[in-house]
């Protein structure tokens, strides 16, 4: 299994590299379109390689994917901490009720 995993990695890392060469010509990215530019008088642009812009795209997408599940597994989260506080609490209540049935009648605890 541990084999079939570094296969995969490796496969990945050749897809990976090979985008990267073939998409090395420079794009500028711009904060703003030139329309609005103008009209603000600023715009914030950076010359980066094509490949670096297609692997932030990746890295932004799966981050913001991250961050939407683990705030819609939020309730489930919560409700499970509370289940197991509530479970904790009763075993504890439990185990208080069985000391108490020790100290009782020896008639009513062969009952049991």
């Amino acid at each position: 299994m541990k084999y079939i995993r570094y296969a995969i990695l490796g496969l990945i890392a050749i897809v990976l590299v090979s985008v990267a060469l073939a998409n090395r010509q420079p794009v500028e990215l711009a904060l703003l379109p030139e329309g609005l530019a103008d009209i603000a008088g600023m715009n914030f642009a950076v010359t980066l390689p094509l490949y670096a812009v297609i692997f932030a795209g990746i890295v932004a997408g799966l981050l913001i994917g991250f961050l939407w599940e683990w705030m819609r597994e939020h309730k489930h989260r919560a409700e499970m901490r509370r289940q197991s506080r509530e479970a904790h609490k009763l075993k504890r209540e439990v185990k208080r009720l069985k000391g108490e049935k020790h100290g009782q009648d020896d008639v009513l605890a062969l009952l049991d």
